[in-house]
């Protein structure tokens, strides 16, 4: 029984609320899923469902680009401007092109972070229009 509380009370908490404080907290969840999940052991990186689900040829490349256009909607939601948005998109669109590519693409994933790239174009939206939502890292 204790073991299952441990678990549980380990599990991430993912807010379901609007507010922006909750959407910063949901995308920092999404990207760390994507990018940073797991730690290679030998090379020392982390890397995430972006770069594992890659391997798997091109299904596996549309199902990361629809879980980062899932940050493009919420930035959206968060009122970012549109170049902003696009940007986003076009960092999308690179991971997924050239990430479909065999084998070469495979290594561009493991490199190119188009989800960290745009949880810092929302970071910066943030921290300048809502401030509140600052997460202090010491």
């Amino acid at each position: 029984m204790e073991t299952l509380n441990k678990v549980r009370r380990m599990a991430p908490e993912v807010p379901l609320g609007s507010s922006p404080a909750e959407v910063r907290r949901r995308i920092e969840a999404m990207e760390k899923l994507l990018e940073r999940a797991v730690t290679i052991p030998v090379l020392r990186r982390k890397v995430g469902l972006d770069a594992i689900a890659g391997l798997v040829p091109f299904a596996g490349d549309i199902l990361t680009a629809a879980m980062g256009a899932y940050a493009v909607w919420e930035a959206r939601n968060l009122g970012l401007p549109r170049w902003k948005q696009w940007r986003m998109i076009a960092n999308i669109g690179i991971d997924t092109a050239i990430g479909a590519i065999p084998l070469a693409g495979d290594l561009f994933d493991f490199l190119y972070r188009s989800n960290t790239r745009n949880l810092k174009i929302i970071r910066r939206h943030l921290d300048r229009h809502h401030p509140e939502t600052r997460v202090i890292e010491g």
